[in-house]
């Protein structure tokens, strides 16, 4: 698997030395934060936006009672 890719790690490393023979700098910057802090939250609510809750799923006793009523009729 190295001798896989050990063309473009010559091509990788040949434009590297490209940039380094131009001027360029390679500088070891501080590695940023694993888990950046999320932006805060508005305290706006838009009433357009609220979500809709669903409503509760019916209990089996009134599962039992609505089925005793639909064969009443």
């Amino acid at each position: 698997m190295v001798e896989h890719h050990r063309p473009q790690a010559d091509s990788l490393s040949e434009k590297v030395a490209q940039f380094l023979a131009a001027g360029g700098q390679i500088a070891a910057l501080k590695s940023p934060p694993r888990n950046p802090i999320p932006p805060p939250r508005s305290p706006k609510i838009d009433p357009e936006t609220v979500l809709k809750r669903r409503p509760k799923k019916l209990t089996l006793a009134e599962r039992r009672a609505l089925r005793k009523m639909a064969d009443a009729l």
